[in-house]
């Protein structure tokens, strides 16, 4: 019998800006490669640059849909990281009818793609959208055995 792991890792970061910034995009990217690069995830460099495509198109919605980025929050549980962009409007995100020869319009179309799944909520000044995209181990890690 393999010895159990014990509960999955978890770590959270959170990034935060005094006012909504439309100026935050940039920051927001840095924080989350950071993050990823800080938690030395042992995860494909596909999956890696899927949470990065993902988190940019949350942040670019909020730039440009919703009145700017309040805050960026990253949480990795296990093989799951949950990105949460929390914006100044409180209208729902639309995943329209996708228009693939279209120079716009592909965001939530790539995060319901990439992602396990993705919603939002309200908040008391706008909305927090939230995606789970799935971080798998790499190939070298995921046939390991633990001895008994």
């Amino acid at each position: 019998m393999c010895p159990s792991l014990g509960p999955a890792a978890f770590h959270r970061r959170r990034l935060g800006f005094p006012a909504p910034d439309a100026a935050a995009g940039r920051a927001g990217m840095s924080f989350v490669r950071r993050a990823l690069a800080g938690w030395r995830l042992d995860t494909p460099a596909e999956a890696a640059a899927d949470a990065v495509l993902v988190a940019a198109e949350l942040l670019a919605n909020a730039v440009d849909h919703g009145g700017g980025v309040r805050s960026v929050e990253l949480e990795l549980q296990g093989q799951r990281l949950r990105i949460r962009v929390t914006d100044a409007n409180p209208l729902p995100p639309v995943l329209g009818e996708h228009h693939p020869e279209a120079a716009h319009g592909h965001g939530l179309f790539i995060v319901d793609r990439l992602c396990l799944r993705w919603g939002f909520r309200p908040t008391d000044s706008g909305k927090t959208v939230w995606a789970d995209v799935p971080l798998p181990r790499s190939a070298r890690r995921a046939g390991l055995v633990l001895p008994t």
